[in-house]
């Protein structure tokens, strides 16, 4: 299953480096566009669970990375308070 990889840039101009076990990410995230917090939080979430399902699909479990990133990207965006905006810097594959 193709994977790929996305850097984002918080509010608070720190960055990620965020997994998605599947290519369904880049029908939701556009590189180099900002989006507000919590549009960012709804989008890749949406994505990421997505991709987890594909991979039940595939292997016959729900991917743990694309749950663990869903967290990950839950617990930094809850800093801003839904305050600011998250910019997608980049695709990687």
């Amino acid at each position: 299953m193709p994977e790929m990889y996305f850097q984002v840039r918080w509010p608070d101009g720190s960055r990620s480096r965020c997994y998605s076990p599947s290519l369904v990410i880049a029908d939701f995230l556009r590189p180099e566009q900002s989006y507000p917090v919590t549009e960012f939080v709804d989008l890749s979430g949406r994505a990421l669970r997505i991709a987890g399902e594909r991979v039940r699909e595939k292997y016959g479990f729900f991917c743990t990375s694309a749950s663990q990133q869903i967290a990950e990207i839950e617990d930094k965006a809850a800093g801003f308070a839904g305050e600011g905006s998250v910019t997608v810097e980049r695709f990687e594959r």
